[in-house]
């Protein structure tokens, strides 16, 4: 197994907590409400003592779902981790992708979210440019998506 890891910094206008807030704690119901064109919804489950979290995309969309094990929350580091584990993504070359996303304020207002990913491979299988190009536009989108319904719904997750 080999892991490739790459890091993205995505700088946005809306505060830490907020932006957090919507994205570690309310992804369940803001996604779907925000990318309706491609996220039908999301479904969280307990599997012992851990959370499940399962991305279901639009009929049509080029991918059914995503699995994602989610390994940590913290609410006073502004910190989650976690791993996707299950979805057309991975295809027969990825075991899965850990996800480290930290939210950090910056002195002139707005936040940095900070992603480190680390790709772990199958066998001697090498990740190339443009998949990892693809995650993240995937990732800004998401993040452009939120801190614009944020910046126009000031009283939002404060």
């Amino acid at each position: 197994m080999g892991i490739t890891t790459y890091t993205q910094d995505i700088v946005t206008q809306v505060e830490a907590t907020r932006i957090f807030k919507a994205l570690a704690l309310d992804a369940d119901n803001l996604v779907p409400k925000l990318m309706s064109q491609t996220v039908k919804n999301i479904e969280s489950t307990i599997e012992g003592d851990e959370c499940i979290k399962k991305m279901n995309f639009v009929e049509g969309y080029p991918i059914k779902y995503l699995k994602h094990k989610i390994h940590v929350i913290d609410d006073k580091n502004m910190t989650i981790k976690y791993s996707l584990i299950e979805g057309e993504v991975l295809g027969e070359n990825l075991e899965h992708i850990f996800y480290d996303v930290r939210f950090e304020g910056r002195k002139n207002g707005g936040c940095i979210c900070k992603t480190i990913s680390e790709y772990h491979t199958n066998g001697d299988f090498i990740v190339k440019e443009e998949e990892i190009k693809e995650g993240k536009e995937k990732a800004i989108e998401l993040v452009k998506v939120v801190e614009a319904y944020l910046l126009a719904n000031p009283s939002a997750y404060v």
